[in-house]
């Protein structure tokens, strides 16, 4: 009986969401909104091969051969912000 209220309640606010947006297709739903929030989120040197996907040494190297990556300083740690970093790779790999 539980679960029956809270797939009633979920299945609700699913509708009551979609018929908020309605009229207005391009609006972000709560996924894509909470994506956005990361956009601003700092990757240090030493992790940006796992936002990139590959190895750590790959990682080095393509650091190293291209200088022109978006990047900060700070406290002589160097840090990648993740939508600049996005656009940089779309943009080398087209």
């Amino acid at each position: 009986m539980i679960w029956l209220g809270v797939g009633i309640v979920i299945a609700g606010y699913l509708i009551g969401d979609g018929l908020k947006n309605f009229k207005n297709p391009d609006s972000k739903n709560i996924l894509e909104s909470l994506d956005e929030n990361d956009d601003h989120e700092l990757i240090k040197e030493s992790d940006v091969h796992h936002f990139i996907g590959i190895s750590k040494e790959d990682a080095k190297h393509l650091i190293a051969e291209h200088p022109s990556i978006p990047h900060i300083v700070i406290n002589n740690k160097v840090y990648y912000q993740k939508n600049k970093l996005r656009e940089w790779l779309l943009k080398i790999g087209s």
